[in-house]
């Protein structure tokens, strides 16, 4: 049993190594990339303070908060998936499906309704405002889920969020067409993840979310684990089944939702993700679950990449490309599961 525990920690060691790799290679390509080209070497030489003016502000200014805005919400959609699939035991469960988007859109639908801007220093309020959306969702699935006898019922999770992400999407569009030509465009690509216009103060708002609640749902693995066998089983061996489920859900909505905030509603890594690190690194959340932030990173990282070099000068937002790759690996993974 030691043994195979050795080699599972291994095998995710090598697993997260690799991904890393990867990562550190696809941010040194966005970073060349872009309607102004820079050699490789003098992206190493601006990153160390040695490039020019024009480099400088291209680099610092515009791909840079760029980059690790997509890094941290494909962080963030990754382990909120993972998350949200352990506990509805539902292999096709994910932020997207269970609503939670279409809250924390509401959400941002309604800052933009009440700043007219996402720019500025009120820009930190953003994820704030998208985790009020996705708690409000989030609490409303709950509420029609729970059962008096059983408890929340998982299956109901799913069911729920579908229709409930049909109000609060209609509610997102009917304020939308409320807001001025200008405003109402760039929010509307802002939603369909154009991280296009991102700067430092998104990066500032967004980066607390994913550094302090991604960590806590790593701590929180042994209780994953045990709720991933069940409520009878998990109730049997001590745990508080639907508190822990309540407080990983707070967890998935926070990372969901502030992730929402900065790279918009991008379907299918919280789909994906958490699929390839199982298959990756086996079942087990100590493993899986920080894989799948960084698959997610990845993915979020190369689908922008790809959308804003490839098909220059009319760029397509990530979450586009994420969602061409996506949409037939959930038709697979339908089909799989029939």
């Amino acid at each position: 049993m030691k043994f195979q525990a050795n080699v599972d920690n291994k095998r995710a060691y090598t697993v997260a190594f690799v991904l890393i790799l990867i990562s550190i290679s696809i941010v040194l390509i966005s970073l060349n990339t872009g309607s102004l080209k820079i050699t490789p070497l003098k992206v190493v030489q601006t990153l160390f303070g040695y490039g020019d003016d024009k480099s400088s502000l291209v680099l610092f200014e515009y791909r840079m908060p760029r980059i690790l805005i997509t890094m941290l919400g494909g962080i963030g959609l990754g382990i909120s998936g993972a998350i949200l699939q352990g506990l509805s035991r539902n292999p096709l469960a994910d932020p997207g499906i269970l609503g939670l988007h279409a809250g924390a859109s509401f959400g941002l639908i309604l800052f933009v309704t009440y700043y007219h801007s996402f720019d500025g220093h009120a820009a930190i309020l953003i994820p704030l405002f998208t985790f009020l959306g996705g708690f409000l969702t989030a609490f409303i699935i709950i509420i029609l889920a729970y059962d008096r006898a059983k408890g929340l019922l998982p299956i109901r999770l799913i069911l729920t969020g579908i229709a409930v992400s049909a109000g609060f999407s209609a509610a997102t569009l009917f304020l939308s067409l409320r807001l001025d030509e200008e405003t109402y465009t760039f929010a509307s690509r802002w939603l369909v993840g154009n991280v296009w216009g991102r700067d430092w103060i998104h990066v500032l708002a967004l980066f607390p979310w994913i550094l302090i609640l991604a960590p806590f749902a790593w701590s929180q693995f042994r209780t994953l684990n045990v709720l991933a066998l069940g409520d009878d089983v998990a109730a049997g061996l001590g745990t508080s089944v639907q508190s822990q489920r309540l407080l990983m859900l707070a967890t998935a909505v926070g990372l969901s939702c502030a992730s929402v905030a900065m790279v918009g509603g991008i379907g299918f890594i919280g789909l994906v993700a958490p699929h390839l690190a199982r298959r990756l690194v086996g079942p087990m959340y100590q493993h899986s679950l920080p894989v799948a932030g960084l698959i997610g990173m990845v993915i979020l990282v190369i689908a922008d990449t790809v959308g804003r070099s490839i098909f220059q000068p009319n760029a397509i937002p990530a979450g586009v490309i994420v969602a061409a790759i996506g949409a037939p690996y959930f038709l697979y993974l339908l089909a799989k599961t029939k």
